[in-house]
């Protein structure tokens, strides 16, 4: 946007954003107003608009605008207009008042405290907002100070970590005087507090936010007015007034003392505080029942979140203390605690998961019998709870539905339970729930839980246990017809997860087999006994296969079942594990090419034909290549040296179908991958015994990638060279394979933002390249096309995308790893002397763009494959990776916008100093984490 836009027509497409009902134009009202946003003009806009009030749509717009501008693009303003910004925000929120649009106000405070982060120029600008407006205009300046310390936080505005602690200071120098003005605001709205319910929250989450960066200190706190109120909230009984409080105020109250609990746990000295908050929570045992008589779930689970996180912050205490028969004092929190899972509401209890998680991590590692004694009551009770919370509604007739939030919970309970059990031990959980199974009167609900739970702890169940399970697999092979839907269901799961069992107890899998056959074709439960059937071929596979025909005879009708595909493909995977196991290998080659058969004679009459796919139905290839992957993939056959592959007559046969569905839908992207997939599963399952395919296979890849540039044949050319390079005979054409997909690839990423927009193609393209540098790295090392795809590599270092940049990063690797790896090898000083060389002319560049990768593109969490490379790189001539990183370092920029200091010498000189002297992956991605903090 080349001029400013006149006002008027400003609002006129603020207004057809919010107010036209035709779809078209808002579209283009939306697109127009983003471009307005992105352009330097929106500065000057957003302040007219501001100062005008139109309109709420028109000022929300203009203060949404002028947050965003502070937010992301501070460094478009010349220093000498932060202060006449400043002066201008300072007068937009004076003008606040109770008519203000709450998320107008909230625009405004954001905008002016990143502007606040972002201008040092502006000497303790808190105490300047105090002094400003704590007399007339409260309201916003609590907005203020709550989302100042917020911003601070939030990565996403680049400060750098000098900036983030010399702000930090200044609050904490600050902090008196905004205690004595939220003392003065708890006082001046202390009587009939309840009808002061928003301000009061507001109070609350100021304090709040000060606390959580630690700019409040934490001691002297106990006798802190804004703390009493929160808990005074807490303790607030309905039955004393005809008012309730607040869902927000009770909130507030809960979120100020979890957030003083957490600094807790870094703060272990301040005993005073500590005790004033354990004494307070353990009593609210009393709000906490009122709530669940007035079924006041929001309060419910507030005070939940409270119990729970005092456990947390007291959890290495009551561990570290206990022992010898004696228990730690706090060891009470956890009754308080199963208190809130004995809640009738589900989700009251899920809030208690992390603390069991922690819990048994705790004692797994200790591994103190005595310890995992003393909790052993509480687990105990904890699985009993959740047995109960695990009750499908009496009235349910059928079963639960994926993506059901039930489901989930009950998903989230099994996970825990598998965490916890060895606390309590398997098999004494697993016979508790076989005794509810049997106590009189139980409902199905009850039953189908107690089984529910069994099916968690079945594979722990140790396969000598003789006494309880033989009676539950007898229960379920002679469950009655009239048994519940759901009961049926979870039974012939948890007979799929006894497979364990069943492998030591052979004289089993007979009936066991035959029930689950049956089973196959009942409505509802099809899709359970196929997975209790894979599980069941996969462990006890040196026992199935004499049962291979009967199972194939199954396959043949699989579609008439009401299971879904998923399910079949299962059953295809089991099926497929056994075949490897057949007797003889004329055996093997029969059954797995029946299997694959069944596969492809479906996709060549879908060739042979004029359908069109439909995603999902029998006319879409990719379900029958899914299902053909699934057997390729799992069919494992032990093949002695100079053998025949029992396995290749068949791919022989799979392979003209998988090429005719290359031609015959080589446009559809979708269909494409799949195919491949199939492709790639093929070449394993033979390993390198297909060398007559090769030609056939990367020539039809090489003409489609061409036209249609599906990055999927990439990856199939990957595969190829893992299996072939090492046979002298296959280099010379893989290189030309790879010299064919140069030009289409180089292509796609040179377009504009192609490295972003292609990131599948950079994955593949440079796994590809990873695996010649693996396979054959003086061939490739010496091919003429190594300088392009070098430069390409680093261009592509800077890419954010997980995997992507981690193809590439393995790519640098693997080429420094080969100027100092297998040193015994005959080529070992050409290929010590050719990455030499290239170093020599990239290694600069290499390391540079890797120092400006970390600071300014990739997230966190992807810098310990950059650290791999450095490892790479300072084992290979540390001295010269030194003066590389010296000078990446001294590229970077030493201040940031509006003069904030991002990184000192020093601090430059520390992190050099740190990489250089580390030998490990892990301590270059903490000096490599140290780097970006200065800079974000």
């Amino acid at each position: 946007m080349e001029q400013k836009p006149a006002l008027d027509l400003v609002i006129s497409a603020v207004s057809a954003l919010y107010n036209n009902p035709d779809r078209s134009e808002k579209e283009r009202a939306s697109q127009w107003l983003l471009e307005l946003q992105k352009s330097v003009h929106a500065w000057t806009v957003a302040d007219e608009l501001l100062h005008l009030k139109r309109d709420i749509e028109s000022c929300y717009f203009a203060a949404q605008t002028m947050r965003t501008k502070i937010h992301q693009s501070f460094h478009e303003l010349p220093q000498e207009v932060h202060n006449s910004l400043r002066d201008s925000l300072l007068d937009h929120i004076n003008q606040i008042n109770d008519a203000t649009s709450t998320v107008i106000v909230t625009q405004l405070c954001v905008a002016l405290a990143d502007l606040a982060l972002q201008m040092p120029s502006w000497q303790n600008p808190m105490l300047d907002l105090i002094n400003r407006f704590s007399q007339n205009n409260i309201w916003p300046l609590l907005e203020i100070l709550t989302v100042f310390p917020e911003e601070l936080e939030s990565r996403s505005v680049r400060l750098g970590e000098n900036r983030r602690l010399e702000v930090l200071e200044d609050m904490k120098i600050c902090a008196p005087t905004v205690n004595e003005f939220l003392k003065h605001c708890s006082n001046l709205y202390s009587n009939n507090w309840q009808d002061h319910v928003q301000i009061n929250v507001k109070i609350l989450r100021c304090f709040t936010s000060w606390v959580s960066v630690g700019a409040i200190r934490l001691n002297d706190l106990a006798e802190n007015v804004v703390i009493n109120r929160a808990f005074e909230i807490l303790n607030f009984k309905p039955q004393e007034d005809k008012r309730t409080l607040a869902g927000a105020f009770h909130e507030a109250a809960t979120d100020c003392v979890c957030t003083l609990l957490l600094c807790l746990e870094d703060n272990n000295n301040q005993m005073v505080l500590e005790n004033y908050l354990f004494n307070n929570i353990v009593n609210l045992d009393v709000p906490y029942h009122l709530s669940v008589a007035n079924e006041d779930q929001g309060k419910s689970m507030d005070y939940c979140r409270l119990f729970t996180e005092l456990a947390e912050s007291f959890l290495e205490k009551i561990i570290s203390n206990s022992g010898h028969n004696q228990t730690h004092y706090a060891v009470k929190i956890l009754d308080l605690v199963l208190m809130c899972v004995g809640h009738h509401d589900y989700e009251v209890a899920e809030i208690t998961f992390n603390l069991w998680y922690v819990l048994s991590e705790e004692l797994y590692q200790k591994n103190n019998k005595e310890l995992t004694e003393l909790f052993r009551p509480y687990v105990e009770r904890l699985v009993t709870a959740l047995c109960r919370h695990c009750q499908m509604e009496p009235d349910c007739d059928g079963l639960l539905e994926d993506g059901d939030d039930f489901k989930d919970f009950r998903g989230k309970v099994s996970d825990l339970i598998k965490d916890v059990v060895f606390i309590v031990g398997s098999s004494s959980c697993f016979r508790q729930m076989f005794v509810n199974l049997q106590a009189s009167g139980v409902t199905w609900d009850a039953s189908e839980a107690s089984l529910f739970i069994m099916q968690a702890v079945a594979k722990n169940v140790l396969p000598t246990e003789n006494e309880v399970v033989p009676k539950v697999v007898e229960a379920i092979l002679n469950v009655p017809e009239t048994t519940h839907l759901a009961v049926k269901y979870t039974s012939v799961l948890l007979l799929g997860e006894l497979c364990e069992w069943i492998e030591k107890h052979p004289d089993t899998l007979d009936p066991v087999l035959n029930f689950l056959v049956c089973c196959l074709s009942q409505q509802g439960v099809g899709a359970a006994a196929a997975v209790a059937l894979q599980n069941i071929c996969a462990t006890c596979n040196e026992h199935m296969p004499r049962h291979v025909p009967i199972l194939l005879q199954l396959l043949q009708q699989v579609d008439t079942f009401a299971i879904t595909n998923n399910a079949v493909i299962g059953l295809l995977k089991g099926v497929a594990s056994i075949v490897g196991r057949m007797p003889t290998p004329a055996e093997t080659t029969r059954a797995m090419r029946e299997l694959c058969l069944m596969q492809l004679n479906p996709v060549c009459q879908l060739i042979d034909g004029d359908t069109v796919p439909v995603r999902g139905a029998r006319t879409d290839p990719v379900l029958w290549l899914d299902r053909l992957s699934s057997v390729l993939r799992h069919v494992n056959v032990n093949v002695r040296e100079g053998e025949p592959h029992p396995c290749k007559p068949v791919v022989l046969e799979v392979w003209p179908v998988l090429s005719r569905t290359f031609d015959k839908y080589q446009s559809d992207l979708r269909i494409m991958e799949r195919c491949c997939r199939s492709v790639r599963f093929m070449l394993r399952c033979v390993s390198q015994r297909a060398r007559e395919l090769l030609d056939q296979l990367v020539g039809q890849m090489v003409r489609i990638y061409g036209l249609y540039k599906h990055s999927c044949f990439l990856y199939v050319g990957s595969i190829l060279v893992d299996e072939y390079a090492a046979d002298a005979a296959c280099v010379r054409g893989l290189l030309d394979m790879l010299q064919a997909f140069l030009e289409p690839t180089f292509q796609v990423l040179q377009e504009e933002n192609g490295l972003r927009q292609h990131p599948d193609t950079v994955d593949d393209f440079f796994r590809l390249c990873a695996r010649f540098m693996q396979r054959t790295p003086t061939a490739f090392l010496q091919c003429s096309s190594l300088v392009h795809i070098l430069q390409c590599a680093l261009l592509a270092s800077t890419l954010d995308h997980k995997e992507a940049n981690m193809s590439v990063m393995k790519f640098f690797y693997d080429l420094v790893n080969q100027g100092q790896s297998d040193k015994s090898r005959a080529d070992y000083e050409e290929r010590q002397a050719l990455v030499r060389r290239i170093l020599d002319e990239y290694g600069q560049q290499l390391v540079s763009n890797l120092v400006h990768s970390c600071v300014f593109y990739l997230h966190s969490y992807m810098l310990s494959e950059v650290a791999d490379v450095f490892v790479q790189l300072l084992d290979f001539d540390r001295e010269k990776t030194g003066e590389w990183l010296a000078r990446g370092l001294e590229s970077l920029p030493k201040h940031g916008h509006a003069g904030i200091v991002t990184a000192t010498p020093h601090q430059l000189t520390g992190i050099h100093s740190s990489i250089t002297r580390s030998n490990t992956s892990k301590s270059v991605t903490h000096a490599l984490k140290d780097l970006t903090r200065l800079y974000r």
